[in-house]
């Protein structure tokens, strides 16, 4: 009978729960039916608590506080998509909860469900029933009405009973979950977690992961990249032996944060542990120096190295910048995916285009690197993806620059808002007219259905074509050419002057030249701006002004 939880037994109960959400994280997506059948919520979910589960896989700690505070930090840095977004704040409202506990009793650990359940409510502007919210506070409401002070894997059982019962009745809660015939997909990727953590309770074993090893599945940022690609060539690492106590932290970090990416200064009392790739390791030396000793210092030079990393990064970042040693006034961050389109808003200009999008929403943490890396006075972020507004809000709120986020929805939304900024004007201004320019597009996207589903009134099969409109679905065939001629008649009016088409990596250049064609038969009164996108999951995203 298990009274207490201590943190090493904590730290297996999260590892259990980690590897149970990889192993079944394809359940989750299948399960995504919102706003498209495209399925990533699983894998977001599993990405963000993974890392948790790593990190606390490799350290022990004398409190469980100290753990909880562990998964709250990685989890946060490493959320992607709302769905990872909210669960960083379930856990950090755990930890909340915990603080200062060497151990926590069932009150315990109810107390910190409450206070998980009011973090993830208070992080969300307009909380949606029926979601991961939802069975985050049944779960915590019988956590605390339970009256038995006893076995923690009783208690266990009773709160995930609750969580299912609610999972359950979600569609109930959210019409469009009825509508597809499944349940909350955030909500059976936190139960999951659970569900894993009470297999180590019961059974006294880690579940173990299915084909992966830890390695497999959670690689740093910093992977394999073709050498002639690396921006910064010296990995450089040290310890500071504190001596002059009277050199601020943050004046060293904002010294060497031009020199280089992939920055971590973290400040432990006697010591600091540095992190950088730079191309001036010297630089970084010698303002180290000013503080005091250094020890373990490991300089590698990473265009000379070739060496395979096990497995696959699920997200790559792939970032270009425009680097300039002076300040500038503004600078912008567009989140897009597809060489083409990250050229046509590089040459808009965009400082720092970062690879993302639907099914590979970038996390806080990639965000907040390109906040540090880009040396403006003024920021904007344009995520161009509804999943992706919340983590560059955290984003936003982690930095201590001066941060707008722009809320584009869809690239269009995003190439409007960025003709608009007028690099003489006040940032108010640009935010308006951004903004403005924003919320006047009408954008079209056509992708495929990964499942069969019922959506909107649509039977929709797998592997059907999808025409969206504004991110809903309004169109659906299994002709890609007619389903495009169709949602583009239904977006254009007879107002509109420009029509911009970008085409997917899947569309052939002979499709694509009779889309253009087409258009231009068609639409003769319209300026065709006409693009080879190369983005992934869209076949074509297209919209009129």
């Amino acid at each position: 009978m298990i009274n207490s939880v201590n943190s090493s037994l904590f730290c297996q109960m999260v590892v259990s729960g980690g590897n149970n959400l990889e192993n079944n994280k394809q359940l989750v997506n299948a399960l995504n039916v919102f706003p498209v059948p495209d399925g990533d919520t699983g894998t977001n979910m599993s990405l963000t608590f993974f890392s948790a589960a790593a990190e606390v896989s490799k350290k022990e700690f004398e409190k469980i506080s100290d753990a909880a505070d562990l998964i709250a930090s990685t989890t946060l840095r490493s959320a992607r998509g709302n769905s990872g977004v909210i669960l960083s704040q379930i856990f950090r409202g755990f930890a909340k909860g915990l603080s200062g506990k060497e151990a926590a009793t069932i009150k315990d650990f109810a107390a910190a469900l409450k206070s998980a359940s009011d973090t993830a409510y208070r992080a969300v502007m307009k909380p949606t029933e029926g979601t991961i919210l939802t069975i985050i506070r049944t779960m915590a409401a019988a956590a605390n009405e339970y009256n038995k002070d006893e076995d923690f894997t009783a208690f266990f059982e009773h709160i995930i009973n609750a969580g299912n019962d609610a999972l359950n009745k979600t569609p109930d809660l959210l019409p469009l979950l009825k509508q597809a015939g499944v349940v909350d997909a955030g909500g059976k990727g936190l139960l999951i977690i659970f569900e894993g953590m009470l297999h180590l309770l019961k059974y006294g074993e880690i579940i173990e992961l299915s084909d992966k090893t830890v390695l497999d599945v959670f690689i740093p940022s910093q992977a394999e990249v073709p050498a002639e690609d690396i921006k910064y060539g010296y990995c450089t690492e040290f310890i500071i032996n504190k001596k002059n106590y009277g050199v601020s932290t943050e004046k060293f970090k904002a010294a060497i944060s031009e020199k280089g990416d992939s920055m971590l200064v973290i400040d432990e009392l006697d010591i600091i542990k540095v992190h950088i790739h730079t191309n001036n390791p010297g630089f970084v030396i010698e303002k180290a120096l000013e503080i005091g000793e250094l020890v373990n210092i490991k300089i590698d030079n990473m265009r000379m190295q070739h060496r395979n990393i096990i497995g696959q990064e699920a997200h790559k970042e792939e970032v270009s910048a425009k680097v300039s040693d002076t300040q500038k006034e503004y600078g912008i961050i567009s989140v897009v995916a597809g060489e083409g389109v990250s050229n046509v808003f590089s040459e808009l200009g965009t400082d720092i285009v970062l690879s993302g999008g639907q099914t590979m929403n970038p996390s806080t943490e990639d965000i907040l690197k390109c906040i540090t890396n880009l040396n403006a006075k003024e920021i904007f972020i344009l995520p161009n993806n509804k999943n992706i507004v919340l983590a560059a809000n955290q984003a936003k709120e982690l930095s201590e620059k001066s941060v707008t986020v722009i809320p584009s929805h869809t690239i269009p939304q995003g190439l409007s808002a960025l003709l608009a900024f007028d690099p003489t004007a006040s940032k108010e201004e640009n935010e308006v007219a951004m903004n403005n320019a924003m919320i006047k597009v009408k954008s079209g996207s056509i992708t495929y259905a990964v499942r069969d589903t019922n959506v909107d009134g649509f039977e929709i099969k797998e592997g059907d074509y999808l025409g969206l409109t504004d991110g809903k679905i309004t169109h659906t065939s299994k002709d890609k050419i007619q389903l495009f001629k169709d949602l583009l008649s239904s977006i254009y009016n007879d107002g509109c002057e420009v029509i911009t088409v970008f085409y997917g990596e899947d569309v052939s250049e002979e499709e694509a030249q009779s889309i253009k064609e087409y258009i231009e038969e068609n639409y003769p009164d319209c300026d065709l701006l006409f693009y080879n996108g190369g983005q992934p999951v869209y076949s074509y995203i297209l919209s009129v002004e």
